[in-house]
């Protein structure tokens, strides 16, 4: 089956060039990712994988310890997003080593490329994301 631009459609697969580029861009933000986590977390020592927030220090006084409290109670919000984010990030190159990225892990149909290139990282196409978030 020849597209558009006289470009081979593969029926049942989806463009390897295409997956490539998806590839680099996880690759990308997983990098982002992991240095802005750095800049205000370090790796649990137990396990190596998560992170946790840095307590900050920024002196003695009764107003330096509610910014310190108020600073790092952000900090928690942020690198549970931030986390959560890179875990899905991490999960999305997986599914490129095995072979089943861009395909949804609900229906099992071939996520559309807008959808892939707005959110690299999905897992689901939009039909069955929606119907999800229906359901809450």
């Amino acid at each position: 089956m020849i597209g558009d631009l006289g470009r081979a459609i593969l029926p049942s697969a989806m463009d390897q060039a295409f997956i490539k580029e998806m590839k680099q861009a996880l690759e990308k933000e997983k990098g982002r990712l992991e240095a802005e986590l750095k800049g205000f977390t370090h790796r649990d020592k137990h396990t190596g994988a998560t992170f946790n927030a840095d307590f900050p220090s920024y002196g003695e006084k009764d107003e330096d310890n509610a910014t310190e409290v108020a600073d790092f109670t952000d900090n928690l919000a942020l690198e549970r997003t931030l986390e959560g984010k890179l875990d899905d990030v991490l999960k999305a190159l997986e599914r490129v080593a095995k072979g089943t990225y861009g395909t949804c892990k609900y229906c099992g149909k071939p996520i559309d490329e807008s959808r892939l290139r707005a959110r690299p990282e999905s897992a689901s196409c939009v039909k069955c994301k929606t119907e999800r978030l229906q359901r809450l």
